[in-house]
Formats: C-alpha cells, structure tokens, sequence
C-alpha cells in the first residue's frame, strides 16, 4: 500500500525492466554545441559529448582572454553531457552583459564557442 492508500501486488523489477536496456552510445566523434539559451539571463545550458574516456575541462572567457570560471575539471567517461553556467564568475560574482566565449579541452581536442549574456 502507498502513501495515498493505493494496494499493489509485489512486483520485482530489475534497472532494465524499468529503464530498458538501451543504453546511449557514445558520440562517434567529441563534440561541443552551441549553449542554449543564446543570448541568456540569468543563465544557460552547454552540452558537449566526449567519444572516448578522457581528463577534459570546461572553461569561460571574457573577450580578453582573462578566465571567468572553470565549469568543469576532471575525468570524464565517454557520454553525453550538459552543464548548467549561472552567469557567476569564480567568485561567486554575476558576470556583466556581454559576449564570453567557452572552450572545451579533452585529450588533444580544443573547442570553442561563443555566447552571450544579456541584462
């Protein structure tokens, strides 16, 4: 019985008989797409995807070159992933309106794009 007094049978389920067992591949080739929402307030979405398992890091820029914040560091298996960037810098500051390029870094792999933040 539940929380609302609804009375089931017992049922054993395994992961794949509740998620199925398509499990994603991983992309053929890394990539880094375009953030979303672009231009954003008060923040945006960047998704990238890694073909193999690496050390990889994502990063923000101003136009000057100067880093922002570091969204990401570390080990990453290879996979699909999103990483929410709420406009703070490493601070713990909000950035000001303008244009900020992100890179991605994995292995030998160098990406980059750009993006705007609007107030």
């Amino acid at each position: 019985m539940d929380i609302h007094g609804n009375e089931s049978v017992f049922a054993l389920l395994g992961p794949d008989d509740i998620t199925g067992d398509d499990t994603p591949s991983p992309p053929r080739k890394s990539y880094l797409a375009q953030n979303y929402p672009n231009p954003f307030n008060p923040g945006t979405v960047i998704e990238f995807g890694l073909s193999e398992s690496s050390r990889a890091s994502l990063s923000v820029y101003d136009p000057s070159g100067r880093l922002v914040t570091v969204l990401f560091s570390g080990e990453k298996g290879a996979g699909s992933y999103r990483i929410k960037w709420d406009g703070m810098d490493r601070r713990g500051t909000q950035v000001p309106s303008g244009v900020y390029f992100y890179r991605l870094e994995a292995g030998g792999l160098r990406l980059n794009r750009k993006m705007k933040m609007i107030r």
